[in-house]
C-alpha cells in the first residue's frame, strides 16, 4: 500500500471509531433502582445504616439496609442465599 492509501485508511478507522464512540455516549441511560440486601460486605453501593459511611462498607453479605443499584425492575427478581432482593432496606 501506498503511504497515502495507508494514511486515508487509517483517518478513515479513526473516524469511524470517533463516529462510533459519540454515539455511545449519546445512548440515554438506563433507568436504575436501589435494591436492598444483594451486596456482598463491603460490595454495597453506599450508606448501609447506622455505623456506616458509604461504598464498600457494609459489614456482612446480604446486609439488609446495604443497597447496590441495579437496572430498574430487576430487585425484586434477583435472588441470594438469603432470599430475593427487596426495594426497602430490611433491619
Amino acid at each position: 500500500m501506498k503511504p497515502a492509501k495507508t494514511t486515508a485508511a487509517i483517518a478513515a478507522i479513526a473516524v469511524a471509531a470517533l463516529a462510533s464512540a459519540a454515539s455511545a455516549g449519546n445512548a440515554p441511560a438506563q433507568p436504575m433502582e436501589k435494591c436492598y440486601g444483594i451486596a456482598k460486605a463491603g460490595k454495597n453501593d453506599c450508606k448501609a445504616g447506622p455505623g456506616t459511611s458509604c461504598a464498600g462498607s457494609s459489614t456482612r453479605d446480604y446486609q439488609g439496609n446495604a443497597w447496590k443499584l441495579v437496572p430498574k425492575g430487576t430487585c425484586l427478581t434477583t435472588r441470594t442465599p438469603k432470599g430475593h432482593g427487596t426495594l426497602e432496606p430490611q433491619a
